[in-house]
């Protein structure tokens, strides 16, 4: 068995979901044209999946077999409501450029992945842990992603756009809106995503050679 530092750190790299598990691939692509909508989708699956996580553990003696599943989604979409609303309330701007994807998050195969295979067999503080490392991971995925797309695609990178904090970090002629706009299109998001996939290859195989 794992110790709690290993639950957490898995997440970080060894089942770091858009390249270890590849899940989570739709939001992955959809809401990285930027920095801010990588950490803002990334933070809110998080929060949402360490909650459920916790219900479900702290439920598990008691959930009937045949309704696992029905009741995994009902505890998911509590917390993905919660969200919705607390986003719509403290940070508007950021919900709106996040859209669908936040209601979305009730059927992201992380977070049902984690409460059957995880969450339902384990304790709360390892189920915590889990939820807590593979969030990350997952967050910190996304806005690599995202800031890598938005440099390239136009030159600046946006933290937090309702605060008005964004930095430009490659000047633009004058009229000129994108450096590359092939880069926060779709085809943009496969092609960064393969070659962070590749990348992460290399290193763990070099690292498999080295040890």
């Amino acid at each position: 068995m794992k110790t709690l530092t290993q639950e957490f750190t898995k997440g970080l790299w060894e089942q770091l979901p858009p390249f270890r598990l590849v899940l989570g691939l739709c939001p992955t692509l959809a809401v990285t044209k930027s920095l801010e909508g990588g950490w803002g989708m990334g933070l809110a699956t998080t929060f949402v999946l360490v909650c459920s996580n916790l219900f479900v553990a702290s439920l598990r003696k008691a959930i009937p077999p045949k309704v696992r599943i029905a009741t995994f989604i009902v505890i998911i979409a509590t917390f993905v409501v919660i969200t919705e609303l607390m986003m719509k309330a403290y940070t508007p701007m950021l919900s709106k450029t996040l859209g669908v994807f936040i209601p979305l998050i009730v059927v992201n195969c992380i977070i049902l992945g984690r409460a059957e295979a995880f969450a339902s067999k384990n304790g709360i503080g390892r189920s915590c842990l889990d939820g807590l490392g593979i969030g990350i991971g997952f967050t910190l995925a996304l806005a690599l992603l995202g800031a890598v797309r938005e440099i390239f695609g136009t030159g600046k990178l946006t933290i937090f756009a309702q605060a008005e904090l964004s930095v430009s970090l490659i000047p633009l002629a004058e009229g000129q809106e994108y450096l590359f706009r092939f880069m926060v299109e779709a085809p943009g998001a496969f092609v960064c995503l393969g070659a962070m996939l590749m990348l992460m290859n290399i290193i763990t195989e070099r690292s498999a050679k080295a040890a």
